[in-house]
């Protein structure tokens, strides 16, 4: 908890008498910011004392209506939790026109412990479990997203932006130059913000589609931080395109003829020399890089509801799509779900890239990493490696629709052990119900397929 940790506080603020109110946000187990402004004057309280949140707000449903099959709601009597302020979480705001700044919040108990719905408390544990074995991940976290045209989307439709010297991304242009030029006022302030808000930004590129871009974010050898990162970074995106006259999507497919956005983790594990356990050369694997991939190959399908949460999620497993429809691996192959990276030696890592940018950072992170380390506990050993063709090469078995998916993650009890039964309860709760209300739902598709056809 963050208690004692006003000193940090009060040092900001005596840096920063500019600023005039503070976002105070926790993440709930959707992905979905959700939090209070406070005034300065109330600042050094929330450090001392944590700010008073009801518990049914880590029981919302994506739109934000409760899931009252959580138990959150009425058998608590809505109670309250204290939210208690992330320690070097407390950053700038920057692309608020009034002087604001940010902090993160995570939830406890009345009585100290860690809220079970808190998806921090899911990453902490499995973070703590590799401490007990002497190994640290070292993690990126690399995210793709839309730029939207704002004025388009008010009428139910979705197009890129016109740039600011009037060109309109049109055609498949990866990595093309151009874009990144053309849309450099938005991209510059995005990184400016970055640097404002300590955030390790690196490579930019124009993504396939457009109107697409990707921001990596740099290796940490503390996973907690690089989610944190990752949550910080989202809003940094959408509050500066929102500057710009732009909606900035992290959504999983929003156009159904171009390229899916991806939540790729890279990691690698050290041990308490420094020394990267996953560095090699070639098709030869340590044997802590064959038991991770081996984890994480074995307990892909269960953990599919954690990849893929929403029911857009969905659209972008398809084949030759860059998403993928079976577990399996390979250097230097983005036809897989699991990429070993080629270069020296001593940066060799592992890309996952199964998540869609949509799902919650906290919660892959903790699959994954948990994906390792049962790996490493079993000594579970990889598939043969995928040459060439990924989609040729292996039959689709994973689950890749909704209600499959979440039929399979609440049989596993490979999730309710890493993550925590209550946890795991909660959040495939939540996402059961979100299934049922978006299939009850009548959709203008069903008119047009249905209406005078059935």
């Amino acid at each position: 908890m963050a208690r004692g940790l006003e000193a940090e506080a009060a040092a900001f603020m005596a840096a920063h008498p500019e600023i005039v109110q503070y976002h105070a946000f926790l993440t709930d187990p959707s992905g979905v910011a959700r939090g209070k402004i406070l005034r300065p004057e109330e600042l050094l309280t929330a450090y001392r004392e944590g700010r008073p949140i009801p518990c049914s707000i880590q029981s919302l449903d994506i739109l934000g209506a409760d899931v009252l099959e959580t138990g959150l709601v009425w058998e608590e009597g809505d109670s309250d939790r204290p939210y208690h302020p992330v320690a070097g979480t407390l950053t700038h705001l920057p692309w608020s026109a009034v002087p604001t700044a940010q902090l993160i919040l995570e939830s406890y108990e009345t009585d100290g412990t860690p809220t079970p719905a808190d998806p921090r408390h899911a990453l902490a544990r499995v973070v703590a479990g590799f401490a007990e074995r002497g190994l640290t991940p070292v993690v990126a976290v690399e995210l793709e997203f839309y730029l939207i045209d704002r004025e388009v989307l008010r009428t139910g439709k979705a197009k890129p932006p016109q740039a600011p010297n009037g060109f309109a991304p049109q055609h498949l242009q990866a990595c093309l130059m151009q874009d990144l030029e053309d849309f450099s006022p938005f991209l510059n302030d995005v990184f400016a913000g970055a640097k404002k808000m300590g955030l390790p930004t690196r490579t930019l590129i124009s993504e396939y589609a457009p109107g697409q871009f990707e921001i990596v974010l740099a290796h940490r050898a503390d996973a907690m931080r690089a989610a944190d990162d990752a949550i910080l970074f989202k809003r940094l995106v959408k509050g500066v395109a929102d500057a710009h006259g732009y909606v900035a999507t992290f959504m999983a497919k929003p156009y159904a003829e171009l390229s899916g956005s991806g939540l790729h983790i890279h990691v690698s594990l050290a041990d308490d020399t420094s020394e990267n356990l996953f560095a090699g050369d070639g098709a030869a694997l340590t044997p802590h890089l064959a038991h991770a991939i081996g984890g994480l190959e074995a307990t892909m399908a269960e953990s599919m509801a954690v990849f893929a949460p929403n029911a857009n999620s969905f659209r972008r497993f398809r084949r030759n799509s860059y998403a993928p429809m079976a577990p399996a691996w390979a250097v230097d192959n983005r036809t897989v779900p699991l990429r070993v990276t080629a270069g020296p030696p001593d940066t060799r890592h592992l890309e996952h890239r199964v998540a869609g940018a949509d799902a919650n950072p906290y919660v892959v992170l903790a699959t994954v990493l948990a994906g390792i380390a049962k790996g490493l506990d079993e000594k579970i050993e990889p598939s043969a490696p995928v040459v060439g063709d990924g989609y040729g090469d292996r039959p689709a078995t994973l689950p890749v629709n909704w209600w499959k998916a979440l039929e399979v993650a609440r049989g596993s009890e490979f999730l309710k052990t890493h993550l925590g039964e209550g946890f795991t309860n909660i959040f495939l709760t939540i996402k059961e119900a979100e299934c049922d209300r978006f299939f009850a739902a009548v959709s203008d598709l069903d008119f047009t397929w249905y209406l005078r056809n059935a």
